[in-house]
């Protein structure tokens, strides 16, 4: 296999940049270990969430316990990591279209086989991540010179995405007792490059967000692309060398899908929108529906969006759900800075039946006041979130993986440049409005939403037309991909 950390698509990157992939992974072997050479067993078993309603069996690695008969004519990987709640969410949506299109979703998380070289890799970085999206929202200059940098040209040069497949090499072993033969959609990088360097056939490399970056190459996977100006971006790799012209990557490397959705979702999409505008024209609270990721930012946003509403859910115009995930002390931040939620609030906490029993009456039922709901769970504390949005009126987001969900949507502050890409797609094709990037022109937005009737029916309408053209349906067609892929 040829060196990916010397030469992309064609491209060849600079001793200096090749001496630093190699010295990064030196430094991860020293610090975690070299496992290249262990033997891990692979066990599946149900997953306690998402095996219900999706059918989704676990990948269990270094562990005893489960089966191990994977199904090798209608099973597919996703692979994925736990970083925020973005990766696993686009994993749902895989799995959900895997299910409904008739097959068996594997779910591979490399970020939780606690005692291999890959999880603690993986691990090392989630939380260098994790602490500078938190420090984004709090420190500006730290913002201003080093986050929005990053998130924006940093991950976008080929010399980055070097380094990163040097240390997928450490990530391989985990991979050793899957069937080869198993098609893998992998949506976060890290899998898919891992996937390739362990040998597995049939990779595809789902890319998030909006922004072309060499963050999210995987050569030797099939790129697919969400957004049409995204495609463009890698087609060319555009920029991903400061401003030299690159060898394109070769047009059977990647391909326009569409958005990554839940089928559940998708196939609901004109129901649901009209029940939002009935709502509307019947004078009912107008449902909110507010997300906070794994990073657990954006707390003083929120809160200023929690407390302009209150007026409005006491006079029974707006109804507010709030989903921590499983951030349980980011309640109880708000609670102490919104007091009125202690008394406006129902909570759904640890329980998932009740949650999802509530997911389900709401979609056609009565909705007032607040609805507070925090998962330990982790795939509780994501999927909450997707059940919610079926009774939601709008969603109120950052501009990152939920922007291409069909549901109305109020886009927050992003973390990270990459992310304004997303609201930008958007608002083009009429399910989002602008990114708000402070808070008066937030609660303007939420002010126009509540007091008029045009964002609601322009966008409801919008999501419809998307539907009716396919941009909603990359989820199905990532899965025919994969599966297409063993045909070839």
């Amino acid at each position: 296999m040829k060196d990916r950390s010397k030469v992309i698509f064609g491209n060849e990157l600079g001793a200096g940049a090749y001496r630093k992939a190699l010295k990064g992974k030196k430094k991860y072997q020293k610090k975690y270990g070299d496992d290249s050479a262990a033997n891990y067993p692979v066990k599946l078993r149900k997953n306690s969430c998402l095996y219900e309603p999706l059918g989704v069996m676990d990948i269990r690695v270094a562990e005893g316990e489960g089966d191990n008969a994977f199904d090798t004519e209608k099973g597919i990987i996703v692979g994925n990591i736990r970083m925020g709640f973005g990766h696993y969410r686009i994993s749902i949506a895989m799995a959900s279209a895997a299910h409904a299109l008739g097959y068996t979703p594997y779910w591979m998380d490399l970020n939780s086989y606690s005692e291999t070289t890959c999880t603690k890799v993986i691990g090392a970085q989630n939380d260098l991540y994790s602490l500078g999206s938190r420090l984004s929202q709090k420190l500006w200059l730290f913002n201003k010179l080093v986050w929005e940098p990053l998130n924006y040209e940093g991950f976008r040069q080929l010399s980055y995405n070097s380094g990163d497949q040097k240390n997928a090499e450490l990530m391989a072993p985990v991979f050793k007792n899957i069937p080869k033969e198993l098609p893998l959609i992998g949506t976060h990088v890290w899998p898919a490059q891992a996937a390739l360097h362990a040998g597995m056939k049939y990779v595809v490399n789902a890319i998030p967000d909006n922004w072309p970056m060499a963050l999210h190459l995987s050569e030797g996977a099939v790129h697919l692309i969400q957004t049409h100006q995204s495609y463009m971006g890698y087609r060319i790799l555009n920029g991903m060398q400061k401003k030299k012209v690159l060898r394109p990557m070769p047009a059977d490397s990647l391909c326009y899908t569409g958005h990554y959705i839940d089928h559940e979702l998708v196939s609901n999409i004109e129901r649901d929108c009209e029940l939002r505008l009935a709502r509307k024209e019947s004078g009912k609270p107008m449902r909110f529906l507010m997300t906070i990721g794994g990073a657990g930012a954006q707390q003083e946003l929120f809160a200023a969006v929690i407390k302009h509403l209150i007026p409005a859910i006491r006079a029974k115009k707006a109804a507010l759900y709030i989903n921590v995930g499983d951030y349980k002390k980011v309640w109880d931040a708000l609670r102490r800075e919104v007091p009125a939620l202690n008394s406006l609030s129902k909570t759904h906490f640890g329980n998932w039946s009740d949650t999802t029993a509530f997911c389900e009456q709401a979609i056609e039922g009565e909705v007032e006041g607040v609805h507070a709901f925090w998962h330990e769970d982790i795939f509780e504390a994501v999927y909450c979130t997707n059940l919610l949005m079926r009774s939601s009126d709008v969603l109120l987001t950052k501009p990152s993986e939920l922007a291409f969900y069909p549901i109305p949507k109020l886009f927050l502050k992003r973390i990270g440049g990459h992310e304004k890409w997303g609201a930008i797609h958007s608002a083009e094709i009429g399910d989002g409005t602008l990114e708000c990037e402070d808070v008066p022109h937030t609660l303007q937005m939420v002010d126009l939403f509540l007091k008029e009737d045009s964002l609601l029916r322009e966008m409801c309408g919008a999501i419809v037309t998307n539907k009716s053209i396919g941009v909603y349906d990359g989820a199905y067609k990532a899965v025919e991909i994969a599966m297409g892929l063993k045909n070839r």
